[in-house]
């Protein structure tokens, strides 16, 4: 006798067959998952937004695009195309992700919402993150970014990151002007719909380069002898009867006036 027939249960002949209940088909969307998770697929879904329908892309990384499309297939191979990652398109972006993007674009700077930056320069990830700092309803020029972040002649560079921003209306590059005043370009559409998402947040375009244009580029109270950027929270609580206008922080000071702590004016610089 074999003796190793003498170890069984005698239920050998069952195991196949128990074995064999236990096997099923993976579901069909595993493999995806996956990939997306660890970021070699990313999937794009819609969002509602100031400008209509976006197509946001996501891994497991984080945000990879935000992206304007007349649908959802133009969107993913044009993020194909500039990723090099296939793209699955979805109905809807994760509950969680959905939520802090809703949050994010109705003005919340806080709420955290993980990017996917890769391939980018350190440069333009400093710029980007300065640029979520700029509160909704709010803007600054180009040179505060490049001061903000130690690089203050680099005022043409700034602008040039922001065009490359990935993720706009995720990081607001839209809240970022030319340092002359103007509105500049946006990445997401062009001047027209940087003009939208301003208004959306309270502003008025026109007006800011009107006033720009005027020579009025920063903003001081003549109680606290405090000057701002024009569109700071603390600016606009000043009584017009109250406010006084500057052409740049050399001559505010010159005349008695520092400068904002929250919001940090500084020198205007030559148009980016």
């Amino acid at each position: 006798m074999n003796r190793h027939a003498t170890l069984g249960t005698g239920h050998e002949d069952e195991a196949p067959g128990a074995l064999a209940v236990l096997a099923a088909p993976a579901p069909s969307h595993l493999a995806d998952d996956v990939l997306v998770e660890v970021g070699l697929v990313d999937r794009m879904a819609p969002v509602a937004s100031p400008l209509g329908t976006l197509w946001v892309a996501w891994n497991g990384r984080g945000i990879s695009e935000v992206e304007q499309a007349t649908d959802g297939a133009e969107a993913a191979a044009r993020h194909e195309a500039r990723s090099g990652r296939r793209t699955v398109l979805a109905d809807a972006l994760p509950d969680r992700l959905a939520d802090a993007v809703a949050r994010r674009l109705a003005g919340e700077r806080r709420v955290r919402i993980p990017l996917d930056l890769r391939g980018r320069t350190e440069f333009e990830v400093a710029v980007w993150t300065k640029a979520l700092e700029i509160p909704a309803g709010e803007v600054r020029p180009y040179g505060w970014i490049a001061a903000e972040i130690g690089r203050p002649k680099a005022v043409r560079a700034v602008g040039t990151a922001l065009g490359h921003n990935p993720v706009p209306l995720i990081v607001p590059c839209h809240r970022v002007v030319r340092t002359d005043g103007t509105i500049g370009q946006y990445s997401l559409g062009g001047p027209h719909n940087k003009r939208t998402i301003l208004s959306a947040e309270g502003l008025d375009p026109d007006a800011m380069e009107t006033a720009a244009r005027r020579g009025e580029r920063l903003s001081g109270s003549t109680t606290t002898r405090i000057v701002c950027w024009p569109t700071c929270r603390h600016a606009k609580r000043v009584q017009d009867r109250y406010r006084v206008s500057f052409r740049s922080l050399r001559e505010a000071r010159s005349r008695g006036y520092r400068p904002c702590k929250i919001c940090r004016p500084v020198a205007v610089e030559p148009a980016a």
